[in-house]
């Protein structure tokens, strides 16, 4: 949870460090993907393409995303309401966990939304679009199946 800490804290003295260094950039994104691709990977590139990592990284350093993507915990850190009880929402919602690392947690979504759908898949990662699209379109075409 550290980037969390440090993305929350000081989202500003990051954002420096990583819009002058795109190795630091590199550096920082890709032990991301370490920690939160699937656990059965031993190298980042083993759950997802190494092209894609890159291009990720390129879509941060070249638009200089690295401060106002750090500034969302920020701002959500500083935020009273973002941690008030919320009107349950009646939108039919649906929920797909990848893998244990995925910090899905059913009764918290429970308690704001309406879950019509749940979905839990032994693949995956935080990064499922990459790591397991197959998984993922097809549980995406499921929930809006049963919407129509």
């Amino acid at each position: 949870m550290g980037y969390v800490q440090i993305q929350g804290t000081r989202p500003q003295t990051l954002a420096y460090g990583l819009a002058d260094s795109p190795a630091g950039q590199l550096a920082w994104i890709v032990e991301k993907f370490k920690e939160w691709t699937n656990s059965a990977a031993e190298l980042p590139e083993d759950a997802v393409d190494r092209d894609h990592i890159l291009t990720n990284v390129m879509l941060y350093w070249l638009t200089g995303a690295a401060g106002s993507s750090a500034n969302l915990y920020y701002e959500s850190s500083h935020d009273s309401s973002a941690f008030a009880p919320k009107e349950h929402s009646p939108v039919p919602t649906g929920v797909a966990v990848f893998t244990s690392q995925d910090v899905a947690i059913r009764r918290f979504a429970e308690r704001d939304n309406n879950i019509v759908h749940w979905s839990e898949f032994d693949r995956g990662g935080h990064f499922a679009a990459m790591e397991a699209r197959d998984l993922l379109v097809g549980d995406v075409r499921t929930f809006f199946r049963r919407l129509q």
